[in-house]
């Protein structure tokens, strides 16, 4: 099974199980590819573009390779949080995140250390 089918999977997997939540919490990755080194991959993501979020994904800076949404299926409403692994196994900690908003609009933000902030706030 590929990285980003896997990625897939365990965001979705996660979603699923969490539909009736207020707030989303996803997974990049399942346990069995998680990064081994005691960094905390965890990152609150706070939508404060005015718009719905519809898709997350991340790609380590070293390959440029966009995985899988992190969000799954869900979305993430003006004003509200989602919490989400961003872990692809490898070790890295940089990250280039590429959000995609109701209407079409993507935000890209680049050298994102998810090894170093526990909250990201997403704007236009």
């Amino acid at each position: 099974m590929t990285a980003r089918k896997t990625l897939a999977i365990a965001a979705l997997a996660a979603v699923l199980g969490l539909a009736g939540a207020a707030e989303v919490a996803v997974a990049a990755s399942p346990a069995a590819v998680q990064s081994r080194d005691g960094q905390n991959r965890r990152v609150r993501v706070h939508n404060q573009t005015g718009a719905a979020l519809q898709q997350l994904r991340a790609a380590d800076v070293r390959t440029g390779e966009f995985g899988g949404n992190l969000l799954g299926g869900a979305t993430v409403a003006a004003g509200s949080s989602a919490q989400v692994l961003i872990d692809d196994g490898q070790g890295g900690c940089l990250y280039d995140l590429r959000a995609e908003l109701a209407g079409g609009t993507v935000v890209l933000r680049e050298n994102v250390n998810v090894c170093r902030i526990a909250d990201f706030y997403l704007t236009r």
